[in-house]
C-alpha cells in the first residue's frame, strides 16, 4: 500500500520560521519610530495655545512675550508625552518630553515677524533624533 504524505517537512517549517523573523526584524523598529512620531507630533498640538497667545501678545504690544502667563497660559501644558509647553526669551516656545519620546529631548518653535505675519522655525535639540520630527521641522 502506498502512503500519502501528510503536514510540512522540517525544512519547511524552518522557512516559514525564518521568514517571519526577518519581516519582524524589518517592522518593530519602523513601528517604534512610528510611535515616536506620534507622541512628538501630540507636543506641536498642545503647543497651538502657546502659539496663538504669543501671536496675540505680539499684536498687541510689538515685542515679543517672555513667559507663558504673559503670552496669556495659566500654566505649563503637559500631556502623555510632553513634560512642558514653555514660552521663553524672544516668544520662543520650547516644549519638553519624557521617556515616551526619550526623557528630555525638546523641540523650540521659533517666531518670526515679516509684513504682518508670524512664521514659526522649528528645531530639535537635547538630541532629538530627526526622523522622529515632522516633515516641516527637519533640517
Amino acid at each position: 500500500m502506498k502512503r500519502v504524505q501528510q503536514g510540512f517537512t522540517l525544512i519547511e517549517l524552518m522557512i516559514v520560521v525564518a521568514i517571519i523573523g526577518i519581516l519582524a526584524a524589518i517592522a518593530i523598529p519602523a513601528y517604534q519610530d512610528y510611535t515616536k512620531r506620534a507622541h512628538v507630533s501630540e507636543g506641536l498640538q498642545l503647543a497651538g495655545a502657546a502659539k496663538t497667545g504669543v501671536a496675540e501678545y505680539y499684536s498687541s504690544n510689538g515685542v515679543w512675550p517672555t513667559t507663558n502667563a504673559s503670552a496669556g497660559l495659566a500654566d505649563s501644558p503637559s500631556g502623555n508625552a510632553v513634560s512642558s509647553v514653555i514660552v521663553g526669551t524672544s516668544g520662543v516656545i520650547t516644549i519638553t518630553y519624557n521617556q515616551k519620546v526619550s526623557a528630555g529631548v525638546t523641540v523650540s518653535l521659533a517666531p518670526t515677524a515679516a509684513s504682518g505675519s508670524i512664521t514659526w522655525k522649528c528645531t530639535g535639540s537635547n538630541g532629538m533624533e530627526t526622523n522622529w520630527l515632522p516633515s516641516n521641522c527637519r533640517p
